[in-house]
């Protein structure tokens, strides 16, 4: 067993399968294990508002300005936990992270969860969101040539599929995809345990439990706009980066939609973290997790590339 694994398992090998807790008690310990223990006042600003919902509900989102002079990218991130555990509070260490390494500004939707909410009601709270700031960028401070979608885990299954919605839709304009460990469809092809430790933080049965909570029915499983895998068409989407995890059940989902977006002539780049296990990426407290911090340099290395050609080519003409 490296380090690297070892000192994942440490931290995820006190947590209970998810899907042996009462909701309540499922929220509650995701809340516990994201939290972390770090200073980060080097933000410009955070403020919290509302933006208005598309079933005449109100959306809470938190808005992060990192310091520095704009206009930032703005990063749109959805949070993970199956669908029906986190929120803004909860995901506040992770995206107050992204917002300082990554020199963006991050808006954190508190999208509607299962089961109280079932698909889509949260992948519509997103797009609302994502609609919403990339109709206010000058006044958020951001480049509208700079919109990107991430998150993680069912995070990043939002992220894609606003992507694909995006694009069917007409706009908005998404220039960048971020997609962490994704899980990228209901089907359970890929239904096969991991090989390695005895410690996977999520196992077959955790995942079966979200998307029985998540979905009305199995038909609305097969919708892209729940399982993006699904799709028929993926040109014309966004450029992707795309994170994995080696001992983490939705690697090769992750892995297979990667492949796909490649194969309609998206840009993609996908690396494949060893030794991690799901939930790797958020884990940014003590003991700490370097491959997590590796993973956001990974990101935001991905970001000056997908730009940097437009910024240079800006200087030029200056």
């Amino acid at each position: 067993m490296s380090e690297a694994n070892a000192d994942i398992e440490e931290i995820v090998s006190e947590v209970p399968p998810l899907h042996t807790l009462s909701l309540e008690q499922a929220r509650q310990g995701y809340a516990d294990f994201l939290a972390i223990e770090r200073d980060l006042t080097s933000l410009a600003d955070v403020q919290d508002s509302v933006v208005p919902g598309p079933d005449g509900n109100n959306v809470p989102i938190r808005v992060y300005t990192p310091e520095g002079e704009g206009p930032f990218p703005v990063l749109v991130w959805m949070h993970g936990g199956g669908f029906m555990l986190g929120d803004i509070e909860s995901y506040d260490p992770v995206c107050r992270v992204l917002a300082e390494e990554l020199g963006c500004i991050v808006v954190s939707p508190d999208y509607r969860l299962a089961p109280e909410h079932k698909f889509p009601a949260g992948l519509r709270d997103c797009y609302a969101v994502v609609e919403w700031a990339a109709s206010r960028t000058e006044i958020l401070g951001g480049d509208s040539d700079k919109i990107i979608v991430g998150g993680d885990s069912a995070g990043g299954n939002l992220a894609a599929a606003v992507s694909l919605m995006a694009r069917d839709k007409g706009g908005p304009e998404i220039d960048y995809q971020v997609l962490v460990y994704p899980t990228t469809t209901f089907s359970y092809e890929f239904a096969d345990e991991p090989q390695g430790g005895a410690n996977y933080f999520i196992t077959e049965p955790d995942l079966e439990w979200s998307w029985d909570n998540y979905l009305e029915n199995q038909i609305d499983g097969m919708s892209p706009y729940a399982s993006p895998l699904q799709a028929n068409d993926l040109s014309d989407l966004p450029p992707a980066t795309v994170l994995t995890a080696e001992l983490d059940p939705l690697q090769d989902e992750g892995v297979a939609y990667a492949e796909r977006l490649a194969d309609a002539g998206v840009p993609v780049k996908h690396s494949n973290y060893d030794d991690m296990v799901h939930s790797f990426f958020t884990n940014l407290s003590e003991p700490r997790v370097q491959e997590a911090w590796d993973a956001v340099a990974e990101i935001d290395a991905h970001l000056e590339d997908a730009f940097g050609e437009e910024e240079e080519r800006e200087l030029v003409v200056a």
